[in-house]
């Protein structure tokens, strides 16, 4: 019968244990505590976070129009689809359906966490303005 792995503790290069020594584990009552900087609430920074999503849906849109408009071709397949299938009402239905997809997911999370919905909404949008408002300067 082979001895269990529990049975040989684990022993660094510098002989030191990695296991407890057969007691069993405690916390030593430490709690992972994320506390933001600054007087910044969660709240403060998930409004916030709203105000950057606005901006950027904002800006993702006129400056994808925009760079149509030169002759600049959309590269994300799914929105292609949506302004040729049905223009900007198909890219606002798009938008609409991510922040819908937000807000549905929000209440899942603990409220320190919500402000990860907008920022994951705003982000990715605000790159894209930046990446539209870069290809728009190469053409004019």
């Amino acid at each position: 019968m082979k001895p269990s792995r529990a049975a040989f503790p684990t022993v660094n290069r510098s002989g030191h244990r990695f296991d407890s020594g057969g007691e069993a584990m405690s916390s030593d009552s430490a709690h992972l505590r994320y506390q933001l900087p600054g007087d910044i609430t969660p709240a403060a920074l998930e409004r916030f976070c709203w105000v950057l999503v606005g901006l950027s849906l904002v800006g993702d849109i006129v400056t994808t129009f925009v760079g149509l408009h030169l002759g600049l071709a959309e590269s994300n397949p799914v929105a292609r689809s949506a302004i040729e299938g049905y223009g900007l009402a198909g890219m606002l239905a798009l938008k609409a359906l991510a922040i819908g997809v937000g807000l549905v997911c929000r209440p899942m999370l603990p409220k320190a966490y919500r402000p990860i919905v907008p920022a994951g909404l705003a982000i990715p949008w605000t790159i894209a303005v930046f990446i539209n408002l870069y290809m728009i300067s190469l053409t004019i």
